[in-house]
Protein backbone atom coordinates (compact mmCIF):
# COMPACT_ATOMS: atom_id res chain seq x y z
CA UNK A 1 0.00 0.00 0.00
CA UNK A 2 1.71 3.18 -1.36
CA UNK A 3 2.95 5.60 1.24
CA UNK A 4 1.18 3.65 4.16
CA UNK A 5 -1.97 4.45 3.02
CA UNK A 6 -5.29 2.98 3.08
CA UNK A 7 -6.51 0.07 1.39
CA UNK A 8 -10.20 -0.05 1.35
CA UNK A 9 -12.56 -3.11 0.48
CA UNK A 10 -16.08 -2.60 0.38
CA UNK A 11 -17.82 -5.51 0.94
CA UNK A 12 -20.89 -4.64 2.50
CA UNK A 13 -22.15 -1.86 1.42
CA UNK A 14 -24.66 -0.03 3.62
CA UNK A 15 -27.59 -2.24 3.38
CA UNK A 16 -29.87 -0.06 3.80
CA UNK A 17 -30.91 2.97 5.12
CA UNK A 18 -32.55 3.94 8.90
CA UNK A 19 -36.04 2.83 9.03
CA UNK A 20 -38.57 5.18 9.73
CA UNK A 21 -39.11 4.07 13.04
CA UNK A 22 -35.56 4.38 14.39
CA UNK A 23 -35.64 8.09 12.67
CA UNK A 24 -39.00 8.94 14.66
CA UNK A 25 -37.31 7.18 17.82
CA UNK A 26 -34.03 8.91 17.75
CA UNK A 27 -33.14 11.74 15.92
CA UNK A 28 -29.46 12.22 16.04
CA UNK A 29 -28.54 16.00 14.91
CA UNK A 30 -26.22 17.38 17.92
CA UNK A 31 -23.98 15.98 21.00
CA UNK A 32 -26.08 16.00 24.18
CA UNK A 33 -29.83 16.02 22.37
CA UNK A 34 -30.29 12.54 22.98
CA UNK A 35 -27.20 9.85 23.44
CA UNK A 36 -27.87 6.64 21.65
CA UNK A 37 -27.58 3.60 23.53
CA UNK A 38 -24.80 2.17 22.05
CA UNK A 39 -22.62 -1.75 23.31
CA UNK A 40 -18.86 -2.03 21.95
CA UNK A 41 -18.06 -5.49 21.73
CA UNK A 42 -14.44 -6.65 21.53
CA UNK A 43 -13.72 -7.33 18.50
CA UNK A 44 -12.85 -11.54 17.99
CA UNK A 45 -10.41 -13.48 15.58
CA UNK A 46 -10.80 -15.07 12.88
CA UNK A 47 -8.10 -17.16 12.82
CA UNK A 48 -4.54 -17.03 15.04
CA UNK A 49 -5.97 -14.82 18.35
CA UNK A 50 -3.76 -11.44 18.11
CA UNK A 51 -4.67 -9.84 21.50
CA UNK A 52 -3.51 -6.22 20.82
CA UNK A 53 -4.93 -6.14 17.79
CA UNK A 54 -8.81 -6.29 19.29
CA UNK A 55 -7.33 -3.81 22.09
CA UNK A 56 -6.22 -1.37 19.75
CA UNK A 57 -9.37 -1.41 17.81
CA UNK A 58 -11.40 -1.30 21.01
CA UNK A 59 -9.61 1.41 22.66
CA UNK A 60 -9.47 4.04 19.24
CA UNK A 61 -13.55 2.91 19.05
CA UNK A 62 -14.57 3.67 21.70
CA UNK A 63 -12.07 7.21 22.39
CA UNK A 64 -13.38 8.24 19.05
CA UNK A 65 -17.46 7.42 19.80
CA UNK A 66 -17.41 8.54 23.00
CA UNK A 67 -15.78 12.19 21.54
CA UNK A 68 -18.83 12.75 19.27
CA UNK A 69 -20.90 12.78 22.62
CA UNK A 70 -23.86 10.95 20.29
CA UNK A 71 -23.38 7.94 22.23
CA UNK A 72 -23.14 6.43 25.65
CA UNK A 73 -21.66 3.30 25.89
CA UNK A 74 -23.52 0.22 27.28
CA UNK A 75 -21.25 -0.82 30.17
CA UNK A 76 -19.26 -3.95 28.89
CA UNK A 77 -19.30 -5.73 32.81
CA UNK A 78 -23.09 -5.96 31.65
CA UNK A 79 -22.67 -8.22 28.17
CA UNK A 80 -24.35 -11.22 27.67
CA UNK A 81 -23.19 -14.50 26.10
CA UNK A 82 -23.82 -12.74 22.42
CA UNK A 83 -20.70 -10.58 22.53
CA UNK A 84 -18.19 -13.69 22.95
CA UNK A 85 -20.27 -14.24 19.06
CA UNK A 86 -18.59 -13.27 15.85
CA UNK A 87 -22.57 -12.40 14.52
CA UNK A 88 -21.26 -10.59 11.04
CA UNK A 89 -24.93 -11.11 9.72
CA UNK A 90 -27.93 -10.08 11.24
CA UNK A 91 -29.19 -13.75 11.58
CA UNK A 92 -26.23 -14.36 13.78
CA UNK A 93 -27.20 -11.76 16.48
CA UNK A 94 -28.72 -12.31 19.48
CA UNK A 95 -30.85 -8.72 19.34
CA UNK A 96 -32.71 -9.34 22.51
CA UNK A 97 -30.28 -9.73 24.25
CA UNK A 98 -29.10 -6.56 23.39
CA UNK A 99 -32.57 -4.84 23.88
CA UNK A 100 -32.43 -6.54 27.32
CA UNK A 101 -29.57 -4.07 28.22
CA UNK A 102 -31.37 -0.89 26.61
CA UNK A 103 -28.75 -1.14 23.89
CA UNK A 104 -30.72 0.36 20.89
CA UNK A 105 -27.10 0.04 18.29
CA UNK A 106 -24.36 -2.56 18.69
CA UNK A 107 -20.71 -3.00 17.31
CA UNK A 108 -19.61 -6.40 16.37
CA UNK A 109 -16.47 -7.63 14.50
CA UNK A 110 -13.67 -9.65 13.88
CA UNK A 111 -9.88 -9.45 12.72
CA UNK A 112 -7.68 -11.95 10.98
CA UNK A 113 -4.10 -11.98 9.94
CA UNK A 114 -2.61 -13.15 6.18
CA UNK A 115 0.96 -12.65 5.96
CA UNK A 116 1.75 -9.13 6.44
CA UNK A 117 -2.39 -8.35 5.38
CA UNK A 118 -4.59 -6.85 8.18
CA UNK A 119 -8.28 -7.89 7.67
CA UNK A 120 -11.25 -5.97 9.89
CA UNK A 121 -14.76 -7.05 9.19
CA UNK A 122 -17.01 -4.14 11.01
CA UNK A 123 -20.40 -4.12 11.52
CA UNK A 124 -23.37 -2.21 13.41
CA UNK A 125 -26.48 -3.20 13.84
CA UNK A 126 -30.06 -1.77 14.78
CA UNK A 127 -31.31 -3.47 17.83
CA UNK A 128 -34.62 -1.97 17.67
CA UNK A 129 -35.18 -2.63 13.85
CA UNK A 130 -33.15 -6.20 14.31
CA UNK A 131 -31.01 -5.39 10.83
CA UNK A 132 -27.46 -4.53 9.98
CA UNK A 133 -27.13 -0.45 8.96
CA UNK A 134 -23.05 -1.08 7.42
CA UNK A 135 -20.76 -3.59 6.91
CA UNK A 136 -17.58 -2.85 5.77
CA UNK A 137 -14.00 -5.10 5.48
CA UNK A 138 -10.74 -3.19 5.54
CA UNK A 139 -7.89 -5.01 4.18
CA UNK A 140 -4.77 -3.09 5.36
CA UNK A 141 -0.56 -3.65 7.11
CA UNK A 142 -0.62 -5.43 10.00
CA UNK A 143 0.31 -1.87 11.55
CA UNK A 144 -3.05 0.00 10.74
CA UNK A 145 -5.41 -1.36 13.21
CA UNK A 146 -5.61 2.10 14.54
CA UNK A 147 -6.19 3.85 11.00
CA UNK A 148 -9.12 1.11 10.27
CA UNK A 149 -10.50 1.50 13.59
CA UNK A 150 -10.62 5.87 12.94
CA UNK A 151 -11.96 4.93 9.58
CA UNK A 152 -14.82 2.90 10.77
CA UNK A 153 -16.03 4.84 13.42
CA UNK A 154 -16.03 7.60 10.49
CA UNK A 155 -18.92 5.47 8.51
CA UNK A 156 -20.66 5.15 11.97
CA UNK A 157 -21.44 8.53 12.11
CA UNK A 158 -22.05 8.57 8.39
CA UNK A 159 -24.69 6.02 9.31
CA UNK A 160 -26.39 7.20 11.67
CA UNK A 161 -26.18 10.81 11.20
CA UNK A 162 -26.06 11.16 7.22
CA UNK A 163 -22.48 12.94 7.84
CA UNK A 164 -19.02 11.32 7.70
CA UNK A 165 -16.94 11.80 10.69
CA UNK A 166 -13.72 13.29 11.41
CA UNK A 167 -11.45 11.00 12.84
CA UNK A 168 -9.40 9.32 9.38
CA UNK A 169 -8.62 13.46 9.00
CA UNK A 170 -5.09 14.43 10.45
CA UNK A 171 -4.03 17.09 12.50
CA UNK A 172 -0.73 19.71 11.34
CA UNK A 173 0.66 21.97 14.28
CA UNK A 174 3.76 23.30 15.42
CA UNK A 175 6.06 22.71 17.98
CA UNK A 176 9.40 22.74 19.38
CA UNK A 177 10.33 19.88 20.53
CA UNK A 178 13.81 19.71 18.19
CA UNK A 179 14.38 23.34 20.09
CA UNK A 180 13.12 24.84 17.32
CA UNK A 181 9.63 25.44 15.97
CA UNK A 182 8.87 22.97 12.77
CA UNK A 183 5.94 21.52 11.72
CA UNK A 184 4.26 17.79 12.90
CA UNK A 185 1.32 16.27 11.61
CA UNK A 186 -0.68 13.81 13.82
CA UNK A 187 -3.83 11.76 14.11
CA UNK A 188 -6.91 13.52 15.75
CA UNK A 189 -6.14 11.73 18.90
CA UNK A 190 -2.52 12.62 18.97
CA UNK A 191 -1.03 9.49 17.94
CA UNK A 192 1.39 8.62 15.58
CA UNK A 193 3.28 12.64 15.66
CA UNK A 194 5.74 12.67 12.42
CA UNK A 195 8.05 15.95 12.04
CA UNK A 196 7.58 17.57 8.81
CA UNK A 197 10.28 19.88 8.50
CA UNK A 198 13.78 20.75 9.08
CA UNK A 199 14.04 24.50 8.60
CA UNK A 200 15.88 25.14 12.41
CA UNK A 201 13.98 28.58 12.01
CA UNK A 202 10.54 29.33 12.74
CA UNK A 203 7.59 27.80 11.36
CA UNK A 204 4.27 28.79 11.58
CA UNK A 205 0.57 29.03 10.45
CA UNK A 206 -0.10 25.26 8.71
CA UNK A 207 -2.92 25.05 6.43
CA UNK A 208 -4.07 21.86 4.66
CA UNK A 209 -4.64 22.08 0.69
CA UNK A 210 -8.32 21.11 0.44
CA UNK A 211 -7.18 18.90 -2.94
CA UNK A 212 -4.26 17.14 -1.92
CA UNK A 213 -1.85 15.66 0.59
CA UNK A 214 -0.08 19.41 0.86
CA UNK A 215 0.33 21.85 3.28
CA UNK A 216 1.19 25.68 3.37
CA UNK A 217 3.23 27.37 6.11
CA UNK A 218 5.55 29.93 7.03
CA UNK A 219 9.30 29.79 7.42
CA UNK A 220 11.95 31.69 8.67
CA UNK A 221 14.27 29.33 6.75
CA UNK A 222 15.71 31.99 4.87
CA UNK A 223 15.77 34.87 6.70
CA UNK A 224 12.69 36.20 5.74
CA UNK A 225 9.05 34.99 6.61
CA UNK A 226 7.99 33.59 3.36
CA UNK A 227 5.58 31.02 2.53
CA UNK A 228 6.61 27.48 1.13
CA UNK A 229 4.45 24.75 0.19
CA UNK A 230 4.97 21.19 0.75
CA UNK A 231 3.55 17.74 -0.27
CA UNK A 232 3.28 15.25 2.81
CA UNK A 233 3.95 11.74 1.21
CA UNK A 234 7.26 13.04 -0.97
CA UNK A 235 8.66 15.66 1.20
CA UNK A 236 8.87 18.38 -1.96
CA UNK A 237 8.75 21.67 -1.14
CA UNK A 238 9.09 24.66 -2.66
CA UNK A 239 8.28 28.57 -1.59
CA UNK A 240 5.23 29.99 -2.65
CA UNK A 241 5.99 33.53 -1.53
CA UNK A 242 8.95 34.83 -0.93
CA UNK A 243 8.38 38.88 -1.28
CA UNK A 244 10.36 41.26 0.80
CA UNK A 245 8.85 41.06 4.46
CA UNK A 246 5.62 39.09 5.25
CA UNK A 247 4.18 36.66 3.86
CA UNK A 248 1.98 35.03 6.64
CA UNK A 249 -1.31 33.22 7.41
CA UNK A 250 -1.62 31.77 4.10
CA UNK A 251 -5.08 29.80 3.73
CA UNK A 252 -6.17 27.86 0.31
CA UNK A 253 -9.68 28.43 -1.01
CA UNK A 254 -12.26 26.18 -0.95
CA UNK A 255 -11.36 24.85 -4.45
CA UNK A 256 -7.49 24.78 -3.59
CA UNK A 257 -6.83 27.18 -6.39
CA UNK A 258 -6.12 30.23 -4.85
CA UNK A 259 -4.09 31.18 -1.66
CA UNK A 260 -5.41 34.21 0.74
CA UNK A 261 -2.28 35.65 2.52
CA UNK A 262 -0.69 38.81 4.18
CA UNK A 263 2.18 40.38 2.89
CA UNK A 264 3.43 43.80 3.78
CA UNK A 265 5.97 43.82 0.36
CA UNK A 266 4.25 47.81 0.63
CA UNK A 267 5.52 48.01 4.11
CA UNK A 268 1.77 47.84 4.97
CA UNK A 269 0.44 44.35 6.50
CA UNK A 270 -2.98 44.05 3.01
CA UNK A 271 -4.29 40.95 2.18
CA UNK A 272 -3.79 39.60 -1.14
CA UNK A 273 -5.13 36.26 -3.18
CA UNK A 274 -2.34 34.44 -4.75
CA UNK A 275 -2.34 31.35 -7.58
CA UNK A 276 -0.83 28.60 -6.68
CA UNK A 277 2.36 29.67 -8.46
CA UNK A 278 2.58 32.66 -5.96
CA UNK A 279 1.67 35.33 -8.83
CA UNK A 280 -0.77 37.70 -7.47
CA UNK A 281 -4.22 37.75 -8.66
CA UNK A 282 -5.78 40.36 -6.35
CA UNK A 283 -5.21 42.88 -3.32
CA UNK A 284 -8.21 42.45 -0.78
CA UNK A 285 -7.55 45.57 1.64
CA UNK A 286 -5.88 48.84 1.37
CA UNK A 287 -6.03 50.67 4.55
CA UNK A 288 -3.53 52.10 6.96
CA UNK A 289 -4.63 48.96 9.51
CA UNK A 290 -2.77 46.40 9.88
CA UNK A 291 -4.40 43.16 7.77
CA UNK A 292 -4.17 39.49 8.91
CA UNK A 293 -5.62 36.02 9.25
CA UNK A 294 -7.70 35.92 6.63
CA UNK A 295 -10.30 32.25 6.60
CA UNK A 296 -12.58 31.71 3.14
CA UNK A 297 -16.32 31.46 3.74
CA UNK A 298 -17.55 27.97 2.38
CA UNK A 299 -18.62 29.11 -0.50
CA UNK A 300 -14.96 30.88 -1.33
CA UNK A 301 -16.99 34.56 -2.32
CA UNK A 302 -15.87 36.18 1.42
CA UNK A 303 -13.12 35.92 3.49
CA UNK A 304 -13.14 37.20 7.21
CA UNK A 305 -9.98 38.68 8.74
CA UNK A 306 -8.64 40.39 11.37
CA UNK A 307 -7.77 44.65 11.64
CA UNK A 308 -7.03 47.11 13.85
CA UNK A 309 -8.10 49.49 11.43
CA UNK A 310 -10.59 50.95 14.19
CA UNK A 311 -7.79 50.41 16.93
CA UNK A 312 -8.16 47.76 18.56
CA UNK A 313 -8.05 44.50 16.70
CA UNK A 314 -11.27 42.81 15.85
CA UNK A 315 -12.64 40.27 12.83
CA UNK A 316 -14.37 41.72 9.77
CA UNK A 317 -15.26 40.16 6.38
CA UNK A 318 -14.06 41.65 2.56
CA UNK A 319 -16.69 40.32 -0.47
CA UNK A 320 -14.25 39.26 -3.09
CA UNK A 321 -16.35 40.95 -6.03
CA UNK A 322 -17.02 44.46 -4.36
CA UNK A 323 -14.14 44.21 -1.98
CA UNK A 324 -16.70 45.52 0.50
CA UNK A 325 -15.47 45.25 4.14
CA UNK A 326 -17.67 45.06 7.10
CA UNK A 327 -17.13 44.75 10.72
CA UNK A 328 -18.22 41.09 12.40
CA UNK A 329 -16.81 41.58 16.29
CA UNK A 330 -17.16 44.85 18.53
CA UNK A 331 -16.33 43.27 21.80
CA UNK A 332 -13.41 42.58 23.74
CA UNK A 333 -10.01 44.48 23.52
CA UNK A 334 -8.55 41.65 20.55
CA UNK A 335 -10.18 39.41 18.72
CA UNK A 336 -8.04 37.25 16.29
CA UNK A 337 -7.78 33.89 14.00
CA UNK A 338 -10.72 33.28 12.48
CA UNK A 339 -11.79 30.28 11.37
CA UNK A 340 -15.11 29.94 9.16
CA UNK A 341 -16.78 26.54 9.90
CA UNK A 342 -17.48 24.20 6.79
CA UNK A 343 -21.43 24.62 6.87
CA UNK A 344 -20.91 28.64 6.30
CA UNK A 345 -22.89 28.97 9.51
CA UNK A 346 -20.69 30.39 12.13
CA UNK A 347 -17.09 31.92 12.58
CA UNK A 348 -14.54 30.44 15.62
CA UNK A 349 -12.50 33.15 16.58
CA UNK A 350 -9.92 33.66 19.94
CA UNK A 351 -10.91 36.61 22.03
CA UNK A 352 -8.82 38.44 24.77
CA UNK A 353 -10.72 39.65 27.87
CA UNK A 354 -10.07 39.80 31.87
CA UNK A 355 -5.81 39.17 30.81
CA UNK A 356 -7.22 35.63 28.92
CA UNK A 357 -7.84 34.41 25.34
CA UNK A 358 -10.67 32.27 24.99
CA UNK A 359 -12.34 30.46 22.12
CA UNK A 360 -15.97 32.19 21.27
CA UNK A 361 -17.68 31.41 17.78
CA UNK A 362 -20.56 33.70 16.05
CA UNK A 363 -22.74 33.86 13.21
CA UNK A 364 -21.57 35.68 9.60
CA UNK A 365 -24.52 38.10 10.31
CA UNK A 366 -22.77 39.17 13.85
CA UNK A 367 -25.39 37.97 15.98
CA UNK A 368 -25.83 34.66 18.55
CA UNK A 369 -21.98 35.28 19.71
CA UNK A 370 -21.28 32.12 22.17
CA UNK A 371 -18.20 31.74 24.63
CA UNK A 372 -16.99 27.95 24.28
CA UNK A 373 -13.97 27.73 26.85
CA UNK A 374 -13.40 29.23 30.15
CA UNK A 375 -10.68 27.87 33.09
CA UNK A 376 -7.27 29.61 32.97
CA UNK A 377 -4.76 29.61 30.39
CA UNK A 378 -4.92 31.26 26.60
CA UNK A 379 -7.00 29.00 24.20
CA UNK A 380 -6.01 30.56 21.13
CA UNK A 381 -6.04 29.55 16.98
CA UNK A 382 -9.29 27.60 16.98
CA UNK A 383 -10.03 25.51 13.61
CA UNK A 384 -12.63 23.05 12.52
CA UNK A 385 -13.18 19.33 12.13
CA UNK A 386 -13.62 19.07 8.45
CA UNK A 387 -17.74 17.80 9.95
CA UNK A 388 -18.09 20.50 11.65
CA UNK A 389 -18.63 19.01 14.61
CA UNK A 390 -15.10 19.54 16.53
CA UNK A 391 -13.00 22.56 17.05
CA UNK A 392 -8.87 22.11 17.67
CA UNK A 393 -7.39 24.90 19.61
CA UNK A 394 -3.68 25.54 21.50
CA UNK A 395 -3.56 26.06 25.27
CA UNK A 396 -0.86 28.19 26.78
CA UNK A 397 -1.32 27.42 30.62
CA UNK A 398 1.50 26.88 33.47
CA UNK A 399 4.48 27.69 30.76
CA UNK A 400 3.25 24.63 28.27
CA UNK A 401 1.50 24.94 25.32
CA UNK A 402 -0.35 22.01 23.90
CA UNK A 403 -3.42 21.14 21.23
CA UNK A 404 -6.76 20.27 22.77
CA UNK A 405 -10.19 19.20 20.96
CA UNK A 406 -13.52 20.24 21.78
CA UNK A 407 -17.09 19.66 20.31
CA UNK A 408 -18.33 22.61 18.63
CA UNK A 409 -20.21 23.53 21.52
CA UNK A 410 -17.50 23.53 23.83
CA UNK A 411 -18.18 20.23 25.50
CA UNK A 412 -15.95 17.23 25.76
CA UNK A 413 -12.14 19.12 25.95
CA UNK A 414 -9.47 16.37 25.19
CA UNK A 415 -5.95 17.16 25.10
CA UNK A 416 -4.56 14.94 22.20
CA UNK A 417 -0.32 16.69 22.31
CA UNK A 418 1.97 15.13 24.20
CA UNK A 419 4.09 16.07 27.04
CA UNK A 420 7.44 17.60 26.73
CA UNK A 421 7.00 20.93 24.48
CA UNK A 422 5.43 23.68 23.31
CA UNK A 423 2.59 23.48 20.73
CA UNK A 424 0.69 25.39 18.73
CA UNK A 425 -0.86 26.55 15.21
CA UNK A 426 -3.42 23.57 14.79
CA UNK A 427 -4.58 23.02 11.48
CA UNK A 428 -7.12 20.53 10.57
CA UNK A 429 -6.99 18.28 7.36
CA UNK A 430 -10.22 17.35 4.58
CA UNK A 431 -11.39 13.62 4.98
CA UNK A 432 -8.09 11.61 4.49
Amino acid sequence: MKNGRLFLVIVALLLTSLSSAWAVKIEISAPGEQEIPLALTSFLPMGPIKPEIAQEIDAVLEADLSLSGLFSLVDRGAFLSDAESLGLSSVQVDFAQWKLLGAEAVIKGGYRVEGDRLIIEARLFDVVARRMLTGRRYIGKLDEARRIAHTFADQVLLSLTGTKGPFSSRIAYISNRTGKKELYLMEVDGHAPVRLTSHRKIVLNPDFSPVGKELLFTSYKNGNPDLFRKEIYTGRESRLSHRKGLNIGGRYSPDGREVAVTLSKDKNSELYLLGTDGTIHKRLTNHWGIDVDPSWSPAGNEIAFVSDRRGNPHVYIVKLDSLEVRRLTFDGKYNATPAWSPDGKRIAFSRLEDKRFDIYTIKPDGTDQRRLTFGPGNKEHPRWSPDGRFLVYSLDHNNEKSIYLMRADGTGTRRISAPGGDDSHPAWSGHW
